[in-house]
């Protein structure tokens, strides 16, 4: 028998779908729909680990599922290729980025191609080539244009270690999103930024278009970071210089309740206060420093400082001290808060620290007593009825919020208004590796674009990487240059920018990736978008995620595509675990390689010290990632894949573990051996359905079950664990169905083309898994046509229901046995079947029948004397 040998098997196909560009899609194809499936960019950092593997993995069985299924179907990929990575890697290694990142793209296209992906590699992009990031700067320039883009200095979160400054959807527990060592700090810079709020309410608005095709989480963290708020700006005078201060409140109906303000530490009024004080600037500095997920914590300890200064209540005329605190952020509402410590959690552990007064003005529904502030030891949030607020006195506190804001407003104190968390992008970067902002400035001119003519601005080549600022900095060729609108000398930007504007449209450019003289062609696009299926981690939601829809409606708005949304459905997949081994002695996670096991724990094979072992997600900071490449060569690409996709759901974390390889090989072997074995069994003629006997029934039966249930798994919920289960169950029935039936008695004339439907649909449904494996075995059946090209399996509902029925049997209305017969037996076929029962014959012998009462499928009443 012919051995699955999997190394030369996965080579031949791999090798065959090259040359013959097996997987090269057109825009359009007569009588077949468009789906397109789209797993998110990698950033080539030169090696992937199995987490990579399993994502590509699910794009692509959901892929090669869908092209049997009669789509056309598009699945690209590209290099997410400009970032900190490269230019670090040029500091430390004195490699220029391009070199790097071209030496990395390489590798790891090779690295995806041994994994049998059915990528259209003819239409791959790279986002740091100069043909891709002409595109970043015009479309720069549309927005600038559109005003959409403007430039302004502003307070920007700055990372020490980066050198650069971070959108605030990039700082992660008050650390850089690239790494958690280094405490993000606030910087006044002038800054490039992106208009992400003129989209905000319809962002939010799109939600109802995505609801169930997207994951309810990822709605639910777009929607809380974009923190629509509904209230009342109010506005407050500071008593010591008369300048107005607005506050912003979603309870107003606490208004009378105000026993203190507070301001940011960023918020402009801070500089007046400082310059009267200059003993605070210490003190204020170091709160602005702090990790701004720290400063806005529940029940992390909350610090002030005294103003000394005070401000003017405009509803009852009190006069308030005005505090600075670290929990009011300058990013939501005005920066200024009015306190009211009786019901707000917040405001009251920041009352009981520095002993501010408190007054009640809500009370418990009913209640006679006013709550007596010495006796709270906690702030009163629920509804209840107004005290201590003039005429609204009594008045419920949640009707009253509408009948306040509308005094306020009747009285020129403030107005209604909604506030969002939500602030503009920050694109601007101070570093080499990105895309150049093709912006200049001239004395004359002012900040002009350069000419679209003139475009791409590319990156110079004449910079020093020290590791100290931007190298843009230092290339004076780059920075001089010729104004675009007079001629005269200029300026030119140095900042590049933020990478997730490279990521924000670069599905589009895979529909039209050779086009010169636009970044895309509308019709074509329009032909694939919305994007049907997208697959990536959850960890994007309120960074590329959200930036990739605000990008989509803004190139909407200057007729660049026709559709809202960029992605229909969104699938997230889980993560992969790994053990990962952390040494307290070198503090440090260890390499596998510098690991020994021995049972349950693991030792420093330099130490000898016992390591603390637990799984992580795989990543490269934990030591602990599996080379794909190392598994492939050890049990092949199709095992790796069958593994991955059975292990768990896609949206569920996989636990890794290489025993499971070893099954997916197992498995793989009986398909193998049942196809190669049995060859001369498998005939191509059609089924005669009314000669089958009992036995080929079943296995009928059973096949059209399996593709149903399959079918069902895949489209449903992409459920490929289910999917896999089912057809490993079908492979044990066929085993059995060649043992017990082919070659004996019980073989009729239909059991060689019973047989032979299995097999080969069996085949079919685990193309999509282990492609190279099951282009084998068709080739092994003589078939011309690739695998890749055929349809998929359709089921008959009528063959997955069982046509056999099981009646109960009754003499004079008591159970006496049953029979489990052809449901199409005619009813004096039951009556005769009936009476062969041994209890039934018990009961009935010697006795006058009757009558016989046949309820087909149901039971059979025998009525005696």
């Amino acid at each position: 028998m012919k051995e699955y040998n999997f190394r030369e098997v996965e080579e031949k196909w791999q090798e065959k779908w090259n040359k013959n560009n097996l997987f090269k899609t057109e825009n359009t194809v007569d009588n077949k729909e468009n789906y397109y499936v789209l797993v998110m960019l990698p950033y080539p950092s030169g090696k992937l680990h199995v987490g990579h593997a399993r994502n590509y993995t699910i794009g692509d069985v959901i892929s090669r599922y869908k092209r049997m299924k009669g789509y056309n179907v598009l699945q690209p990929m590209g290099w997410d290729s400009f970032g900190l990575p490269a230019e670090n890697a040029a500091i430390q290694n004195g490699v220029h980025p391009d070199l790097w990142t071209k030496s990395n793209i390489k590798n790891m296209k090779r690295q995806l191609k041994l994994m049998g992906l059915s990528y259209d590699w003819d239409r791959e992009i790279a986002s740091y080539t100069p043909e891709y990031y002409k595109w970043n700067q015009w479309m720069f320039k549309k927005f600038y244009e559109k005003g959409l883009i403007y430039k302004k200095k502003s307070t920007v979160n700055w990372c020490p270690d980066c050198q650069t400054v971070l959108a605030n959807e990039q700082v992660e527990d008050g650390k850089c999103w690239r790494h958690s060592k280094t405490q993000v700090i606030q910087k006044d810079l002038e800054q490039w930024f992106f208009k992400i709020t003129d989209y905000a309410d319809e962002l939010l608005e799109g939600h109802k278009e995505l609801k169930g095709g997207w994951p309810d989480k990822v709605l639910a963290m777009q929607k809380n970071w974009i923190g629509k708020s509904y209230g009342t700006e109010i506005v407050f005078t500071v008593e010591e210089t008369g300048e107005k201060l607005p506050m912003f409140t979603t309870r107003i109906d606490t208004i009378y309740g105000v026993t203190y303000a507070v301001v940011a530490p960023e918020h402009p009024i801070v500089g007046k206060v400082i310059a009267e004080n200059d003993s605070l600037k210490e003190k204020i500095e170091a709160m602005k420093n702090t990790d701004i997920i720290e400063r806005t914590a529940e029940g992390k300890e909350k610090n002030g400082i005294d103003t000394g200064w005070h401000v003017i209540n405009p509803v009852n005329g009190e006069k308030v001290p005005l505090w600075i605190a670290d929990y009011v952020l300058m990013n939501y509402g005005t920066g200024a808060v009015m306190a009211v410590p009786a019901h707000d959690e917040r405001d009251f552990a920041f009352a009981k620290k520095y002993n501010l007064p408190m007054k009640v003005v809500i009370n418990p529904k009913g209640q006679k007593e006013i709550i007596n502030v010495n006796d709270m030891e906690e702030a009163f949030t629920d509804i209840g009825e107004l005290v201590n607020s003039g005429k609204f006195d009594g008045t419920n506190s949640k009707k009253a919020i509408g009948l306040m804001a509308d005094y306020v407003e009747e009285n020129n104190w403030g107005e209604k208004t909604v506030k969002y968390r939500l602030k503009d992008w920050g694109i601007s970067r101070q570093r080499y590796w990105g895309t150049p902002i093709p912006a200049l400035y001239c004395e004359k001119c002012g900040t002009v674009m350069e000419k679209d003519e003139n475009l791409p601005v590319n990156l110079p080549k004449d910079v020093k990487f020290t590791g100290n600022g931007n190298p843009i900095e230092t290339s004076e060729e780059y920075k001089n240059a010729v104004c675009p609108i007079c001629g005269g000398p200029a300026r030119r930007e140095t900042d590049t920018m933020d990478t997730f504007f490279d990521s924000s449209w670069y599905f589009l450019r895979y529909c039209d990736p050779k086009n010169e003289k636009a970044p895309f062609d509308k019709e074509i696009v329009d032909k694939w978008f919305p994007v049907n299926q997208y697959i990536g981690g959850v960890e994007h939601a309120v960074m590329h995620l959200l930036y990739a829809r605000f990008f989509h409606k803004a190139l909407r708005d200057i007729n660049l595509v026709s559709s809202n949304e960029p992605f229909k459905r969104l699938l997230t997949q889980g993560m992969v675990l790994s053990n990962s081994y952390f040494s307290e002695k070198e503090n440090k996670f260890l390499f596998l390689n510098e690991v020994e096991t021995k049972g349950a724990k693991a030792y420093s094979i330099k130490t000898g010290e016992e390591l603390s072992v637990k799984m992580e997600k795989m990543s490269k900071s934990k030591n602990n990632g599996v080379d794909p490449e190392e598994i492939i060569l050890n049990y092949g690409a199709d095992a790796v894949r069958l593994f991955i996709m059975f292990a768990a759901p896609p949206e569920r974390e996989l636990e890794w573990n290489e025993n499971g390889l070893s099954g997916a090989v197992r498995f793989l072997n009986r398909v193998w051996r049942i196809v190669i074995e049995n060859k001369d069994y498998i005939s191509e003629e059609q089924i005669d359905y009314t000669k089958v006997s009992k036995e080929d029934k079943s296995l009928v039966r059973k096949l059209h079950q399996t593709i149903k249930r399959i079918t069902d798994s895949i489209e449903d919920n992409y459920h490929f664990n289910t999917a896999i289960a089912g057809t490993m169950e079908l492979v044990n029935e066929i085993y059995s169905y060649r043992a017990n039936v082919l070659g004996t008695e019980k073989e009729t004339s239909e059991s060689k083309k019973i047989f032979g439907e299995t097999i080969r649909d069996i085949i079919i449904m685990l193309s999509p898994f282990t492609p190279h494996f099951a282009e084998e075995l068709w080739e092994e059946l003589n078939k011309d046509k690739d695998l890749f090209n055929v349809s998929w399996p359709k089921y008959n509902e009528k063959l997955t229901i069982s046509d056999e029925v099981t009646m109960a049997i009754q003499v004079n209305g008591k159970m006496r046995g049953s029979i489990t017969i052809d449901s199409n037996l005619s009813k004096e076929e039951i009556e005769k079947r009936a009476f062969e029962v041994e209890n039934v014959i018990k009961h009935t012998e010697g006795k006058n029948i009757v009558k016989v009462i046949v309820v087909p499928k149901k039971i059979v009443n025998i009525v005696v004397k």
